[in-house]
């Protein structure tokens, strides 16, 4: 229970079905935070909700497991040029690993979350996670790296139901997080001491970089070259035309950003690492050329088809047609359908091979 209105409905569900439900929030950040599953407010809101449901409610410190795998490799990533996703490592590391690993030691038979994603079965019988009913809200790109035999005790109440339909069932059921709005932000980092800049200033040199054009003219700068990722506009200024500047490129030993147009953004195709697949069948599905395989590069983003080709570190991606670049460092996630077949990480922003 993360004190947002998604695990207080799970919850609810659960409960109201006859489960013997305990309500769990993880406490993973000491430091400051003032939104997100990290703050104070949320662990309270979580423990008050769980007092209206009747339900005992426990909190599981993994501060160090949450510094280890999400903290330190977000600020690594920075300092290395690469645009990380803590929220997935989060899930990784911290929900889909050290928490079900604390609930089969306590002898719990499953575990539930508030994420807006279904489990369906696979070819073989086994389980997948799969697109929530409500595709606004889906959430199974950031549940990419659940291995079917996890699947197996996880348990998701609330995806086949839409964002609308959980705030009305918790709102009848009086819940205080009825109408509390959905977090967006990195929920480590606080906006009051200002905000990403200042989190990462606290922990790495953060050094000033030059803009240069795609000839290597340099025409502009920036305060901090590890602040800049691929594919960014804001704060890059426009060319002699008028037209918007983009990231093309960042190189953080020689602090420069190499700039362009929307149009220099596109590529061929993106070399990929650190691959985690549902299971063996879900693999062998992703690289078979008669399969049609939708690859989604964000949480929201629009699925594309790709052809799925291994070699290197992990598969490389090549698009059917061109597609803007990711920025490294950034999950992409293979479906065939609504189904999820695995997902790694975007190593080079250039067209593999």
């Amino acid at each position: 229970m993360s004190g947002g209105v998604d695990s207080s409905v799970a919850a609810a569900v659960l409960r109201d079905e006859g489960h013997e439900v305990v309500g769990v929030t993880m406490k993973l950040w000491g430091g400051d935070a003032d939104r997100g599953c990290c703050s104070v407010s949320d662990v309270d809101d979580a423990r008050r909700v769980a007092q209206q449901l009747g339900i005992e409610h426990l909190v599981f410190n993994f501060g160090d497991d949450f510094a280890r795998h999400v903290v330190e490799p977000y600020v690594e990533a920075h300092a290395e040029g690469r645009t990380p996703n803590p929220c997935i490592e989060c899930n990784r590391h911290l929900k889909f690993d050290r928490l079900l690993t604390r609930a089969d030691a306590l002898g719990f038979d499953a575990v539930a979350t508030g994420h807006h994603a279904r489990i369906v079965s696979g070819p073989d019988g086994g389980h997948r996670i799969a697109r929530g009913a409500d595709r606004a809200k889906d959430q199974s790109y950031v549940l990419h790296m659940i291995e079917a035999d996890r699947l197996a005790t996880l348990r998701l109440p609330i995806g086949a139901m839409t964002k609308d339909e959980v705030r009305t069932r918790a709102h009848d059921l009086g819940l205080r997080t009825a109408a509390k709005p959905d977090s967006q932000d990195v929920c480590f980092i606080s906006h009051r001491r200002g905000g990403r800049a200042a989190f990462l200033g606290d922990r790495i040199p953060m050094r000033p970089g030059r803009l240069v054009d795609r000839e290597g003219t340099q025409v502009g700068e920036v305060d901090a070259v590890e602040l800049v990722t691929v594919g960014q506009r804001r704060g890059l200024g426009t060319a002699g035309d008028g037209t918007p500047r983009f990231a093309v490129d960042v190189d953080v030993r020689s602090a420069t950003v190499i700039v362009g147009r929307a149009d220099d953004l596109l590529t061929a195709g993106e070399a990929t690492t650190g691959w985690t697949w549902v299971d063996a069948a879900a693999r062998h599905t992703a690289l078979d050329p008669a399969r049609e395989v939708l690859a989604q590069g964000s949480a929201h983003g629009e699925p594309v088809p790709v052809g799925v080709v291994e070699g290197g570190d992990g598969p490389w991606l090549r698009w059917v047609s061109p597609q803007r670049r990711m920025a490294p460092g950034q999950s992409v996630v293979l479906y065939e359908g609504d189904t999820v077949l695995g997902g790694g990480l975007v190593t080079d922003p250039r067209p593999p091979g």
